[in-house]
C-alpha cells in the first residue's frame, strides 16, 4: 500500500512528504532531479528499495519544490539549491524529527551535502550516491551552445523515455518500466520545469563547502554511471574530511536499478553498525508433485459432499507422511500436493508411501520430483525446477513415482531401485529428459 501524503509549509510553497516505517533512527531520502511520491511507489524495485530503507528507519520521502506533488513553480522561478535545502528542513519539522540521516541521490547529494554543512546539529550522518557534478574545476560546464542543444532536447522528448538508456541501461528495452519512466517524468515536472532545472543543476559548486562537512559521511558511486560521472563521487569523498567511498561496478544511475542491495547494504551498515546477512533467495530442494487420478469423474460419481469428505481423509493421510519424511508443503493444487524436501531419498520415500496411503482408500495417485535450485518466493517456491517437476508428474502412469535422472543420480546407495523409461520431451523444458520409474524403496 502506498503510504499517506502529506505536505509541510517551506515559506509559501507546500511540500508533499511521506513518512513509512519505525525505526530507530530518522532518515530523510533526497530525490534526485524530479520525483513523484505516489508514482513511486508503482514502480516494484523502488518500492522495494524504500522499504529496505524502512525496515531499519523511519523514511521521510518528499517532493522537492516544483516537482512531483509539492506545488509547482514558473520555470522562470525556480528556486536556487540553498532556497529547495529549505525544503528539507520543512519535512523534519512537520514530521517532529530533531535529527535526521540524509540519503541524497544524484543533484540530492549535493543538496543533501550542503544541508549537513549549515545544518550539522540536525544531521546524524549523510549518504550520497552518484554526487551530480560537486565542482565545475572535475566536470566542466557545458557551453552555452550545448545547454541550447540539451534544452531543445529536452522540451522535444520529455515524458517519451529516450534517456532511459542513459538512466539504467539494463532495463532500457523493458517496456514496463519504459512505461512507468515516462508516466514518472511527464507527472513530475512540465517540459519548461525540466529545463529549468537542468539549467539550474549545471551551475551547481558545492566544492567550498565539502570540506566544512564535520558529519559521519558515506559516498557511494556506480564506475559506468552515465548520468554523475564517477570522476564526481571520488572528488567528492576526497574532499569530506573522514568520508567513506564505495565504488560499486555498474551503468545504471538509478539506485534501485541493477544491484540495488549492494547499495542498501552500504548504507545499512553504515547508519546502523550492522551489515544485513543475506537472506537465501534460492536453495536446491526436491520438488514432489501428486495428483490424484480420475479425480473429476470420482467426484461426478460420488457427488460434492461424499468425495469431499474422501479427500479430507485423503490430504490427512499425505500431510502426515509430509510430516514423516521432513517434507514441507507449499500448497495444494486442487487434488495434488507441491511439496519440498532437503533430501532427494526422503522425497522418493514419502512420494511412495503417499501412493500406498491412497490404495488404502480406493485411490491411484501419480507422483513426479526432481531435484535441482528453487527461487524461495515468501511461502511458495518457483523457477525452472519447479517446471520439471510438475512435467515428470504428468508423465507417470497411475500408481506411478517417476523421478528425473538427477534424483535417480543423487540417491545412489540409498537401497531405491528404478526402472528406465527412457528419454522424454517435457513441454516448456529444453532438451530431452531420462525419467525413471521407482521400484521399490527398501534398501
Amino acid at each position: 500500500m502506498k503510504p499517506e501524503t502529506k505536505y509541510a509549509k517551506s515559506g509559501d510553497v507546500h511540500i508533499a512528504y511521506q513518512v513509512v516505517g519505525d525505526g530507530p533512527l530518522d532518515l530523510v531520502v533526497v530525490p534526485q532531479y524530479v520525483s513523484h511520491l505516489e508514482c513511486g511507489w508503482e514502480e516494484p524495485s523502488l518500492a522495494r528499495f524504500y522499504n529496505r530503507l524502512a525496515s531499519f528507519a523511519r523514511l521521510f520521502l518528499f517532493d522537492k519544490r516544483g516537482t512531483g506533488l509539492s506545488d509547482r513553480v514558473s520555470p522562470s522561478e525556480i528556486p536556487p539549491l540553498e532556497q529547495r535545502m529549505d525544503d528539507v528542513r520543512a519535512v523534519l519539522d512537520a514530521a517532529e524529527s530533531e535529527r535526521a540521516a540524509l540519503f541524497g541521490i544524484c543533484e540530492g547529494a549535493t543538496m543533501s551535502a550542503l544541508f549537513a554543512a549549515t545544518y550539522p546539529e540536525r544531521t546524524s550522518a549523510l549518504a550520497m550516491y552518484g554526487t551530480w557534478r560537486p565542482s565545475p574545476a572535475i566536470l566542466p560546464p557545458r557551453s552555452d551552445d550545448q545547454m541550447e542543444k540539451a534544452m531543445e532536447a529536452i522540451e522535444r522528448t520529455w515524458g517519451q523515455g529516450v534517456d532511459l538508456p542513459r538512466f539504467a541501461p539494463s532495463l532500457a528495452s523493458d517496456p514496463h518500466f519504459k512505461q512507468w519512466w515516462t508516466r514518472l517524468q511527464r507527472l513530475s515536472a512540465s517540459p519548461g520545469s525540466a529545463g529549468a532545472l537542468l539549467l539550474m543543476n549545471y551551475d551547481i559548486d558545492i566544492s567550498g563547502i565539502l570540506p566544512t562537512i564535520r558529519v559521519p559521511t558515506l559516498v557511494l558511486h556506480r564506475t559506468g554511471d552515465q548520468i554523475s560521472r564517477v570522476e564526481g563521487g571520488r572528488y567528492t569523498a576526497s574532499r569530506i574530511p573522514g568520508a567513506r567511498y564505495v565504488e560499486m561496478a555498474g551503468d545504471d544511475h538509478l539506485p534501485w536499478v541493477g544491484d540495488g542491495d549492494a547499495i542498501l547494504d552500504e548504507i545499512e551498515e553504515f547508519l546502523t553498525g550492522v551489515r544485513p546477512t543475506p537472506h537465501p533467495d534460492r536453495v536446491l530442494a526436491t520438488v514432489l508433485f501428486t495428483d490424484i487420478v480420475g479425480s473429476t469423474q470420482r467426484a461426478a460419481e460420488m457427488g460434492d459432499r461424499r468425495w469431499r469428505d474422501l479427500l479430507d481423509s485423503y490430504n490427512s493421510l499425505a500431510r502426515k507422511e509430509l510430516a514423516r519424511f521432513r517434507g514441507r508443503e507449499v500448497k495444494t493444487t486442487g487434488d495434488g500436493f507441491l511439496a519440498t524436501f532437503d533430501g532427494p531419498a526422503r522425497g522418493v520415500r514419502c512420494a511412495c508411501a503417499i501412493g500406498q496411503s491412497a490404495r488404502s482408500l480406493g485411490l491411484e495417485v501419480r507422483a513426479g520430483l526432481h531435484t535441482g535450485e528453487c527461487e524461495l518466493m515468501g511461502e511458495d517456491v518457483g523457477g525452472i525446477a519447479v517446471h520439471i517437476g510438475a512435467r515428470v508428474a504428468a508423465k507417470a502412469a497411475p500408481g506411478e513415482v517417476l523421478v528425473s535422472h538427477t534424483v535417480k543420480d543423487l540417491v545412489a546407495g540409498s537401497g531405491i531401485r528404478f526402472q528406465d523409461r527412457g528419454s522424454h520431451v517435457l513441454r516448456g523444458v529444453p532438451d530431452e529428459w531420462r525419467l525413471f520409474l521407482v521400484e521399490t524403496t527398501e534398501g
